[in-house]
């Protein structure tokens, strides 16, 4: 099985380059991929196939022939990923499966139309997020409030004064399966300045990483709305680096960069 390793602000992702529909992808392969002792290691799976061979999507295929088919690094099916979307562009580009800098990708989520900037960095269209209320996190005893954002799926963002470098984020924090019950993502962030936030986010299925694309998107949401807003463009520095998130009145983008590191041939099986 052929594969290929990125990153988006070194949130990880193996490439499997599926264009006829071919592999049978089940959730403990991917899981075994993305160990990093025993596996390649990753935050998650990209299944390259064609938008017309996949049923779950097939109703995009008129708008986008690529189906970005993610999955979380426990095996399970995700909506959306920001990052990966971008890491997913990168790789259609450089292997010339699309010849345009403006082109859309097919997610569970919906269409994502992307965009490659001229200095390499890859724009998506995340879409209008939708904010569905306030829900709590714990963490380490400590109770944090924050923003229910939905960006295809589901997040808390929550705005806090402890310095999130300082979080221990080695278990999964506590949430209310009342609001959540398919899990969330729960990003907590430091407002550090005039549009600008720090991030750390616990991912669902995937634990902490580096970065989350659709947690930046959220915490953007959950950083203007402090002060009153609803658009603009915002600075989120995570872990592996840093994003802008612009928010407009009908969609939000999400803007960063996005890297090939490697390829070779997988040999794992279930």
């Amino acid at each position: 099985m052929r594969f290929l390793k990125g990153h988006g602000t070194e949130n990880d992702f193996v490439i499997l380059p599926d264009p006829e529909g071919e592999l049978d992808l089940s959730a403990v392969l991917v899981a075994k991929i993305c160990e990093r002792r025993s596996g390649i290691g990753a935050d998650g799976v990209l299944r390259v196939v064609r938008t017309k061979l996949s049923p779950e999507v097939a109703d995009q295929a008129a708008t986008a022939e690529w189906f970005m088919d993610y999955r979380n690094a426990d095996g399970s099916m995700a909506e959306m990923c920001g990052n990966g979307a971008r890491v997913f562009a990168r790789y259609l580009v450089e292997t010339g499966l699309v010849g345009e800098s403006d082109f859309s990708v097919a997610t569970r989520g919906g269409v994502r139309k992307i965009r490659i900037e001229d200095n390499g960095d890859v724009t998506v269209d995340m879409g209008k997020p939708v904010v569905r209320g306030h829900s709590v996190t714990t963490v380490a005893g400590h109770e944090y409030e924050g923003v229910h954002v939905d960006i295809g799926n589901p997040h808390l963002a929550c705005p806090i004064g402890d310095p999130v470098v300082q979080l221990d984020l080695t278990h999964q924090p506590g949430f209310d399966p009342g609001v959540f019950p398919s899990g969330v993502n729960i990003e907590l962030f430091n407002a550090v300045g005039p549009s600008r936030a720090v991030m750390r986010v616990f991912e669902r299925g995937s634990g902490e990483t580096r970065s989350c694309g659709t947690g930046t998107v959220a915490t953007a949401v959950a950083a203007a709305g402090l002060s009153g807003e609803t658009t603009g463009k915002w600075t989120i520095e995570v872990p592996g680096g840093t994003v802008v998130v612009t928010l407009t009145e009908e969609t939000s983008y999400l803007t960063g960069p996005a890297v090939i590191v490697a390829g070779g041939n997988l040999m794992l099986a279930e």
